[in-house]
C-alpha cells in the first residue's frame, strides 16, 4: 500500500510540473489564440516560428549569448574550483562562502548593482554587450563552481601527483587527468549557464543594449502588446525548447547507462 501511494504521489508531482508544459505544446499545433479552446489542428505557429526575420533574430541571438557567457563561465568556475580544492583550507572556505552570495542572491539585487557599477561609474556604454555579458558571469559562474567541486572531492587526490611522477608535465597532467576526469561536472556546469543565460529576465534587462533581446525579455514584451501571431509562435518555441531539453536529457542519461552496463558485464 505504501508503495502505491507513493507512485501516485510521485505521478502527481509529475503531473503538476509538466501538465502546463504539455498544454502549451498541445495548444501549439492548433488555430487557438488563446488558452481554453482548441480550434482545430495547424502548423501555422511553427511557420511563424521559423519564417519571422525578428523571432529568428532573437533566438539566434539569445544561443551565440548563451554559449559566450557559458564558455566563459565554465572556464572561471573550472578554474576557481580547481585552486580552491588544491589550495589552503582557509581559502578554500573563503571561496566557498563568497561563491554561495550570488546564488543565495536574488536576480533583481545582482543586475541592479552590477548596473550601476558598470555602466553608471565605469562608464561602459549602455549599448554594448560587455555589461549584460559580465553579469550574466556574475550568475552562471557560481553554479559552474558547485557542479566541478563535488567531482573533485570525488575524484582520487593523488591522481595530478601520480601523473607528474609518470614524467607528465603540470600542464599535461592538468588538462589530460585532471580536467578529463572533471568532464561530466564541467559540462553539467556548462549546460546549467546556458539554461541560466536564456532563462534570466532581471540581469538581461538591467544590462542589455536596449536592442537587443533574448528569449526572456521577448516573451515578457510579447505578452503586453505583441500581435497574436506573434503571441501563438511562442507557444510553439515553448515546445521546441522542452523537446530539446528531453533529448538532451536523455542523451545524458544514456552515455551514464552504458558504462553501468559495461561494468555489470564485466564483473559477470
Amino acid at each position: 500500500m505504501r508503495k502505491v501511494v507513493c507512485h501516485l504521489w510521485l505521478g502527481f508531482v509529475f503531473l503538476f510540473l509538466y501538465a502546463p508544459i504539455m498544454i502549451l505544446a498541445v495548444y501549439s499545433f492548433t488555430k487557438s489564440t488563446m488558452i481554453g479552446r482548441i480550434r482545430g489542428f495547424s502548423l501555422e505557429n511553427y511557420v511563424t516560428l521559423f519564417t519571422t526575420e525578428e523571432l529568428i533574430h532573437m533566438i539566434l541571438g539569445t544561443v551565440a549569448l548563451a554559449l559566450v557567457v557559458s564558455f566563459i563561465s565554465t572556464v572561471l568556475g573550472t578554474a576557481g574550483a580547481i585552486g580552491a580544492h588544491y589550495g589552503n583550507k582557509k581559502n578554500r572556505k573563503a571561496l566557498e562562502f563568497f561563491n554561495q552570495i550570488p546564488v543565495v542572491n536574488a536576480d533583481v539585487v545582482t543586475g541592479f548593482s552590477v548596473c550601476i557599477l558598470l555602466i553608471v561609474f565605469l562608464r561602459i556604454p549602455k549599448d554594448s554587450f560587455i555589461p549584460l555579458v559580465i553579469g550574466l558571469c556574475v550568475l552562471c559562474t557560481p553554479f559552474v563552481y558547485l557542479s566541478v567541486m563535488p567531482r573533485l572531492k570525488s575524484m582520487d587526490p593523488h591522481l595530478y601527483e601520480a601523473a607528474l611522477d609518470l614524467g607528465a608535465t603540470p600542464k599535461t597532467a592538468l588538462f589530460k587527468v585532471v580536467i578529463k576526469e572533471l568532464m561530466p561536472g564541467i559540462l553539467s556546469g556548462f549546460l546549467t549557464s546556458i539554461t541560466l543565460t536564456v532563462d534570466d529576465y532581471f540581469i538581461t534587462t538591467y544590462t542589455k543594449p536596449a536592442a537587443f533581446d533574448t528569449i526572456s525579455t521577448y516573451v515578457v514584451n510579447a505578452t503586453k502588446g505583441a500581435q497574436t501571431q506573434i503571441k501563438t509562435a511562442l507557444w510553439a518555441l515553448s515546445a521546441v525548447i522542452f523537446l530539446l531539453v528531453v533529448i538532451v536529457v536523455l542523451v545524458g542519461w544514456f552515455k551514464t547507462m552504458k558504462p553501468l552496463e559495461e561494468r555489470e558485464d564485466y564483473e559477470d
